[in-house]
């Protein structure tokens, strides 16, 4: 499909540029018939008239309505073929502008998405993506990274395009698809199109083989098979969704840190959870003791599921409470162990993992690393089920333990039975950490209203991951609630912390200063920047995006 050449400075979607191109078009031809029909009056019927009456005549004939005092001028048959001219393209540009401008504006059945899109360089191309889209497509325009999503399905596209996503119609088998994503300018392609992954793949590379594939699958057992067809990389977000899970469950037990970034310096930050029967729950923050005892300085808390940052001395502490602290190596250790819930003496140490997927077993292969022993709960008998029947139901879990178990980690794929298997644990086990998968992201609210400790949604993780590999960010892991990210200090030069703006703005919070003399984690609120620094903030993914809404600030690499 040729392409139509960009107004100078102007970055119009593909239809903008038509409207555009037409609306000229249309001022030039005006001007044409003016001028012509002006000085053949003169020279053709001796008629000599003012310039703006042979425009307002002109407009009279394209519209047609009327011509007024000019109808009686013409005797020479030029004129009357003038006119008839200007007549005819009246008519055919009537045509033109209810096709073009009026009927897309009470029709959107008849917009073609292609001319939705603006010119993409260095973009991503996203092919069947099938994990709520929004949610990676937010999280690249926050990056800044340009991409088109190509979507088979019809009524999908539509809905994403008209919710302002660069959305096209078209099926990721086709050249003629990727052709009208620009393929050949863009940087990476991401396939999540099931078992038409090997298709995609096998499709992009006889167009390109020197663009950058990026798989996501559900079976980790597909990854040789991707890596084969041509993936660069090969993802798998249930995978790494239930390990996330089992590290949570783990490290409540365990004084092992996970999750932890090093930042330089000897400093570190890390997700810390308070789990059930620790020391802490039922304190204030303000009397948790974990600065003097410790030494680690707590930055924010996950508390009841929502973020404090910075958290509020009152808040008391409660057993699904995540805190995210900095420190050296040797504070956040101390403080793993400070915050490791009391045990009796003698006391087993065992989880349940609910469901069998591919989230359970990753879950179960994390925890028996740790030495601890696991049952599995599974519908269906098979290899590495310990206990066959419905998570939902209490005589299922009794059989498998619930009672004095001391973590669950619910993967099913359903989310009302992982809701109700949520609900149904901590009723027979109050003192139980339930650790829950949810495939909506809007249903992580609900599953810790349920009583779930920790909940991690499908479509964040897979879109941190997708993330990750594009470059661009820190991020304590791919799975984590807490984003972590560096930018430029370039847009604050002249002002002070205290005085930017960033955390009533944004509630993003300034956790360390880098400049020539190493990074500092003691920042000076008063202190002014001189745009050369980097900042380290963090934030909830809102906040983040709130950030790089309000702050032209570039993202820097680690």
């Amino acid at each position: 499909m040729a392409s139509l050449p960009s107004l100078p400075g102007v970055e119009l979607s593909r239809r903008n540029r038509l409207i555009a191109y037409y609306l000229l078009g249309l001022v030039a031809l005006v001007v044409v018939f003016t001028g012509v029909y002006n000085l053949a009056l003169l020279r053709l019927e001796g008629v000599e008239q003012s310039v703006f009456a042979s425009f307002e005549f002109v407009v009279q004939t394209m519209t047609t309505t009327g011509y007024g005092q000019d109808s009686g001028l013409w005797s020479h048959p030029l004129m009357f073929l003038l006119v008839a001219g200007m007549q005819l393209s009246g008519i055919g540009i009537g045509f033109f502008t209810l096709r073009l401008v009026i009927i897309p504006l009470f029709n959107d059945a008849e917009v073609d998405l292609d001319d939705r899109l603006t010119r993409k360089r260095d973009h991503v191309i996203i092919c069947e993506y099938r994990r709520d889209s929004a949610v990676l497509l937010d999280e690249l325009s926050e990056l800044g990274v340009d991409y088109v999503l190509i979507s088979s399905d019809e009524e999908r596209a539509r809905d994403l395009s008209d919710a302002g996503y660069s959305v096209i119609h078209g099926s990721p088998q086709d050249n003629a698809a990727f052709e009208r994503a620009s393929i050949g300018a863009a940087s990476a392609v991401i396939t999540d199109a099931g078992e038409a992954n090997v298709g995609t793949i096998l499709t992009v590379t006889s167009l390109r083989s020197d663009v950058d594939i990026i798989a996501l699958t559900d079976d980790s057992d597909m990854r040789d098979v991707l890596v084969d067809a041509g993936a660069d990389t090969v993802l798998s977000p249930h995978g790494v969704l239930g390990h996330r899970l089992a590290e949570k469950a783990v490290s409540s037990l365990g004084t092992d840190l996970s999750d932890t970034v090093d930042l330089g310096g000897d400093l570190e930050i890390s997700e810390v959870p308070v789990g059930h029967g620790s020391r802490l729950i039922g304190t204030r923050l303000r009397n948790s003791g974990i600065r003097e005892e410790t030494g680690a300085t707590v930055l924010a808390a996950w508390i009841d599921g929502e973020l404090q940052l910075p958290p509020d001395p009152d808040a008391v502490i409660r057993p699904n409470t995540v805190l995210l602290v900095s420190g050296g190596h040797e504070e956040l250790t101390a403080l793993s162990e400070f915050t490791r819930p009391v045990r009796s003496f003698g006391r087993h140490e065992r989880i349940l993992v609910a469901g069998f997927g591919e989230v359970g077993q990753a879950a179960r292969s994390r925890v028996r690393e740790a030495g601890i022993e696991t049952v599995t709960i599974d519908r269906e008998a098979g290899a590495g089920v310990d206990v066959v029947g419905d998570a939902t139901a209490k005589a299922t879990l009794r059989e498998a333990g619930i009672e004095s178990a001391d973590a669950i980690i619910v993967g099913l794929p359903d989310d009302a039975a992982a809701l109700l298997t949520t609900v149904v644990a901590r009723s027979l086990n109050p003192d139980v950490e339930i650790l829950v998968r949810m495939t909506d992201t809007d249903a992580i609210r609900k599953a810790l209203n349920g009583g779930a400790d920790y909940v991690l949604s499908v479509p964040r993780v897979s879109a941190r991951m997708v993330a990750r590999e594009l470059g661009g960010e820190d991020v304590l892991a791919p799975a984590s609630q807490i984003r972590l990210v560096r930018v430029s200090a370039a847009p604050f030069a002249g002002q002070t912390l205290a005085g930017s703006g960033i955390y009533e703005r944004t509630g993003c919070r300034v956790v360390a200063v880098e400049d020539e003399s190493g990074l500092s984690s003691t920042v000076d609120p008063n202190r002014t920047f001189s745009g050369e620094e980097r900042l380290v903030i963090v934030g909830s993914d809102e906040s983040i995006r709130q950030f790089h809404g309000r702050f032209d600030v570039p993202t820097t690499e680690s």
